[in-house]
């Protein structure tokens, strides 16, 4: 009997946990089927448009539609870069229905060799790129084979149709149509445009529906740039570097033509240029013969604008900044007498004049027009270390002059309290310090315009496509860095240092030229090489134009006045006419009167 009862209670027991457990499991069913069906209720109604947007995403293919850059225009209008069509051959691996025939029509239209051809259009991926930069008239011949999977869209590839003409200053770009130096990477923000997107529509294995059509968004034009360089004077200058360069078989020849009221760069010319069209392919005969390291080398120097990237002692030149500084400061008059023995010996130094014999007695004006390295040497010591300091710094040579193209260089210069002497004595000459062409050629304008600093530059304005002017490019001044008075007297100070003094060879019939001479040596001294130049300006009472002309490592004569200053003239006998800029009828000089 107690047997039975302990069986019933088992069998009860038993029934009563497996029905515990039923009910533990429905109730887990339950709940993990209503939390599914919220969370698809959540997913249907709450996030449907996130994954209305994914679920498109994964049945459409993307394309890249090229902006079209922005042209770059010279101050009258001329182009100098613009667009070419070309196209971007690609291919889609889950369409092509025919791949030996693809291989076979790719490598005979774009020229490639069946390996590279066969190797992309057999590679698994979602869009291949086989050729960028494609004639659009071999885009247009792959096309009318009609072949499923291969894509041809056009792009465009910068085109300069003038193709050395002033390469170091316009730039140029890579594949991707970016800028890489020069003025197309400095305004690369205003050129580049916004690209454009093509969008199609795929089945689940990724080959493109027909009928579906397509969507685009469409590219946005890059604004036209339009710079103050003057394509008729860059040729003025480019013909007269090519030529001089040729005669005294120099190592390179640089010349810069600017508005000394404003700061406008005209011209800028750096020889030997190079083929914008061609910019990898080195102007040299030494191609082949280099390793890949010491070609990057030889472009990287190539592209080098020496203008702006590169510092030289300027030699006589700097006896303007000098003078400026020497009057500025009271410490010498035109009358003042000074005597030259053909040296003036500083602490233990023998310092010579470029006339071994000297210049004898001569008064300042003088000693200007002679380039008497005494003279200046003397002044130098008058106005002292710390104040010729300052000077440098009042005249912004301590500074860029923040031109508007990439790699300005900075003046090498000794410190302060390192400045004895002798680093006065001939630093007041032009030597023992290191400065661009780009400062020096600004800070000459700066003292000649009436004592105004400014800032040399090419950007003037850009436009839309509709020609609508959308930025129009504002340059800092910087007034009195020297007084009227000053800038007066040296205009003057150079207008005779080219009608009687050491930069005659400069003097144009009709023309009232102002300028100085320099012929300065290329460290190591041993090595005797030598930089002459001229800067000059024009009219010289009322300057519009300056030229700065360099010629590195002449052979034979290297006297500035000698073959710079000629230079100089053929160039403004040009470009004067072509400014507009009268002849003046010659009068006698205007004495300019002292203060007492």
């Amino acid at each position: 009997m107690q047997e039975e009862e302990e069986n019933r209670f088992c069998i009860y027991r038993n029934k009563t946990f497996n029905r515990r457990k039923i009910m533990i499991i429905f109730v887990a069913v339950l709940l993990l089927m209503v939390f599914l069906m919220g969370r698809l209720v959540y997913l249907m109604i709450f996030c449907s448009e996130y994954y209305g947007v994914r679920a498109e995403n994964l049945h459409e293919r993307e394309r890249d539609i090229k902006a079209a850059r922005g042209n770059i225009y010279d101050r009258n209008g001329v182009v100098l870069a613009e667009n070419k069509t070309v196209c971007t051959i690609s291919v889609i691996h889950s369409q092509i229905e025919d791949p030996e025939k693809v291989i076979a029509v790719l490598t005979k239209e774009l020229g490639m060799s069946e390996e590279t051809v066969r190797k992309r259009v057999e590679k698994v991926s979602s869009i291949e790129r086989i050729k960028t930069n494609v004639e659009k008239e071999t885009g247009d011949a792959i096309r009318a084979y009609e072949l499923a999977g291969v894509k041809i869209d056009e792009d465009y590839k910068r085109y300069y149709p003038y193709n050395e003409l002033a390469s170091k200053v316009i730039g140029f770009t890579g594949g991707d149509n970016q800028g890489i130096i020069g003025i197309e990477v400095k305004y690369d923000e205003y050129l580049e445009g916004i690209n454009g997107k093509i969008l199609t529509l795929t089945d689940a294995r990724g080959v493109e529906i027909k009928n579906a059509g397509e969507r685009r968004s469409e590219p946005v034009e890059g604004d036209d740039l339009y710079l103050s360089l003057d394509y008729n004077i860059q040729m003025y200058a480019a013909q007269a570097a090519v030529k001089v360069r040729e005669e005294k078989q120099a190592d390179s020849v640089s010349i810069l033509v600017m508005n000394p009221q404003n700061g406008e760069i005209l011209a800028m010319v750096n020889e030997p240029e190079f083929n914008l069209n061609e910019p990898f392919a080195l102007n040299t005969e030494i191609d082949t013969e280099l390793s890949e390291e010491e070609k990057q080398n030889a472009l990287n120097k190539m592209w080098r604008n020496q203008c702006i990237n590169d510092t030289y002692e300027p030699g006589s030149t700097f006896k303007i900044i000098t003078a400026s500084a020497a009057l500025e400061e009271g410490k010498v008059s035109l009358s003042d007498q000074f005597n030259c023995p053909g040296y003036k010996i500083v602490e233990d130094r023998r310092i010579r004049c470029h006339k071994v014999g000297g210049h004898g007695a001569e008064d300042f004006t003088h000693g200007i027009m002679n380039s008497c390295n005494p003279v200046f040497i003397e002044i130098g010591l008058r106005i002292g270390s710390d104040r010729f300091c300052d000077y440098f710094e009042q005249f912004g040579l301590l500074s860029r002059t923040n031109i508007d193209l990439p790699g300005e260089a900075s003046t090498i210069m000794h410190k302060r309290e390192n400045i004895g002497q002798v680093e006065l004595a001939t630093m007041s000459f032009g030597q023992s310090f290191q400065i661009t062409p780009i400062q020096l050629a600004t800070t000459v304008s700066s003292i000649i315009n009436g004592g105004n600093r400014v800032t040399p530059h090419f950007g003037v304005e850009t436009k839309n496509a509709e020609g609508e002017v959308t930025h129009t490019f504002v340059y800092g001044q910087k007034e009195h860095i020297v007084s009227e008075e000053t800038s007066t007297t040296m205009r003057y100070l150079l207008e005779k240092v080219v009608s009687e003094g050491s930069g005659k060879n400069a003097a144009l019939e009709g023309f009232s030229i102002g300028g100085k001479t320099a012929t300065s040596q290329t460290l190591p001294r041993s090595e005797k090489r030598y930089i002459s130049s001229f800067l000059g300006f024009a009219p010289a009472d009322d300057p519009q134009v300056l030229a700065l002309i360099i010629i590195n490592n002449p052979q034979g004569v290297y006297y500035g006045g000698t073959i710079a200053a000629p230079v100089c003239r053929d160039l403004f006998s040009n470009i004067l006419p072509y400014l507009g800029i009268e002849q003046a009828p010659v009068t006698e000089d205007a004495e300019i009167q002292e203060n007492p």
